[in-house]
């Protein structure tokens, strides 16, 4: 079994699920007492936040290419960056390490293709949904046509992230907020929803949208560890 690197913190709360999934896949694949060889680094989220709301972009990547240093270093043969919003500067982390790193957008797309999809919604942070770096993997690599909720709806879901999810709060109020949007890129064409904030499965369970969603989380986990049992 190989050894899977994960950057966490962003948020912890999604990041003890990543750590949860990568056990449970493991054990359910080879039985017995086994579970995920793993390393964990974990950021002050603080600082991230701070950075992301000044658009200070190429300090996050210096620490994430630091942090998958450190994973590298530690023996990991494979990188995860548990979090959406962050692959935003991904380069930075596989412009640092030799070993191979697992984009979140790539197996998010090879879910959705599998699923024979062609028109997804998007929710996410703003910097998700209003940036390229995402969109541009699924639209150019799996031929996927992403739509992203309007700019009122896109708001106000930037602010449950940041206020509530990562801070370990999920309300009714906000989970029935967003099925409503669900229910808007429905209308539009959608045939599902990447959840692209590793908090919102916690908050959305898929048997209560309107159409299928792609736990985003779940789906790069799985992925790390068809690597790690490869």
């Amino acid at each position: 079994m190989k050894t899977i690197g994960l950057i966490g913190g962003m948020s912890w709360e999604s990041s003890k699920i990543y750590y949860q999934h990568l056990n449970e896949m493991v054990r359910s694949q080879l039985g017995g007492s086994h579970s995920a060889k793993s390393i964990l680094t974990s950021v002050d989220f603080d600082e991230i936040e701070r950075y992301s709301f000044s658009g200070d972009w190429d300090k996050i990547g210096d620490l994430m290419a630091e942090h998958a240093k450190k994973l590298e270093i530690a023996g990991s043969d494979v990188v995860l960056l548990g979090t959406n919003t962050i692959h935003l500067v991904s380069n930075f982390i596989t412009d640092a390490i030799t070993v191979p790193f697992l984009h979140i957008a790539q197996a998010t797309g090879e879910a959705i293709k599998a699923k024979g999809m062609a028109k997804v919604a998007l929710l996410g942070t703003k910097f998700t949904m209003e940036n390229d770096f995402y969109t541009k993997i699924l639209t150019e690599d799996f031929g996927l046509e992403v739509i992203v909720p309007d700019l009122g709806d896109r708001d106000a879901l930037h602010s449950i992230i940041y206020n509530q999810l990562v801070k370990g709060i999920f309300t009714d109020a906000s989970k029935m907020f967003c099925l409503d949007i669900i229910k808007k890129m429905e209308v539009q064409g959608a045939q599902g929803t990447i959840l692209g904030c590793t908090e919102l499965p916690m908050l959305i369970p898929d048997h209560e949208a309107s159409i299928p969603t792609f736990d985003t989380t779940k789906i790069h986990a799985q992925k790390a560890v068809e690597f790690a049992l490869s």
